[in-house]
């Protein structure tokens, strides 16, 4: 099974039928960040693979495949580091007020995974960062949205504040998808704030920021949701995820750094079935899509890198990357 097209990052994560889209961000006022929503159709089962050396991860532990509830009702990007993380509840609350969620008595209990990019300060005030009404916000906006639509790239969500090559470049939101020769489709969606830059070497830190104070530690992170219409379990979702992870790699030098908290999230929306007619096949099926997640996560990287533009901002200027 082969992918269809030229491979060129000209779809999106929204081709996976009931896959939505959702984006928030703000840029003035000293503001530079935003917060992204992946609203899943439910019942999708999802898992994640965390391999960056400091990541900012909410309830990423429920989806273990060895715990209680395999299904995931939203995924939260954000900007604000650790602090963005408070957006995940806004998803949650309106998650919970459409019904989406693990059913217990009295209610349900939406599961509401999250991960945080480090932007803080870049639009030059420290303390605008993502808060649960943007979280709410973003959730809201996909939910708003019809199947198969238009995925919004570049400065956008949480790719508002994002940047790369030690901070001289922008980063941004991109994404791409394939569709196999069985039918099944697999996209992903990636915000890109990382360390490293596509291919070439490593861009040198600079002694002074743009606007002439001393450069910081650099702090970043790639956050990445692969979904697909396969049905998959979630230690499938978690393999899958796991694989996924060499896209980051094959598009940034370096990758997974311990300054890095590259983390791909994996959804399943069980439609297709893969060929387990014998364990032969099982495992073919299985490689085949991973593969592809693997060369799709970095189209969207790619993808992200190129759609970002340049911005000033009280803290400096950002360079588009152009390759």
């Amino acid at each position: 099974m082969e992918a269809t097209g030229t491979g060129q990052a000209t779809g999106s994560i929204t081709d996976v039928p009931g896959l939505r889209v959702g984006h928030r961000q703000k840029s003035d006022g000293g503001w530079l960040s935003g917060v992204t929503v992946v609203l899943p159709p439910p019942g999708t089962v999802g898992s994640v693979d965390v391999r960056g050396g400091g990541p900012g991860t909410h309830e990423t532990d429920a989806l273990d495949p060895t715990t209680l509830v395999p299904t995931v009702d939203a995924v939260v990007l954000t900007g604000g580091s650790a602090y963005g993380l408070a957006t995940a509840h806004g998803a949650q609350h309106w998650c919970e007020e459409q019904g989406r969620g693990f059913e217990v008595t009295g209610g349900v209990v939406p599961i509401v995974p999250a991960a945080a990019i480090f932007d803080l300060g870049r639009g030059g005030d420290f303390s605008a960062r993502p808060d649960a009404a943007m979280g709410y916000a973003a959730a809201a906006a996909a939910g708003a949205q019809k199947d198969g639509h238009d995925v919004e790239r570049g400065n956008v969500g949480a790719g508002t504040g994002a940047v790369l090559g030690r901070g001289k470049y922008k980063g941004g939101v991109g994404t791409a998808a394939f569709t196999l020769e069985n039918g099944v489709v697999i996209g992903a969606l990636a915000v890109v704030n990382a360390l490293g830059l596509p291919w070439g070497p490593l861009v040198e830190p600079a002694e002074t920021s743009a606007a002439g104070t001393e450069a910081g530690p650099q702090l970043n992170t790639t956050l990445v949701v692969v979904a697909t219409n396969a049905v998959l379990d979630a230690a499938e979702c978690k393999r899958t995820a796991s694989a996924a992870h060499a896209g980051l790699a094959r598009a940034l030098n370096p990758s997974h750094t311990l300054a890095d908290g590259d983390t791909v999230f994996c959804l399943a929306t069980g439609v297709v079935k893969l060929d387990r007619t014998t364990e032969t096949a099982r495992q073919v099926s299985l490689i085949t899509l991973q593969s592809a997640a693997a060369d799709v996560v970095r189209l969207a990287i790619l993808d992200g890198i190129r759609s970002a533009e340049a911005v000033t901002t009280a803290a400096g200027t950002f360079a588009a990357h152009r390759f």
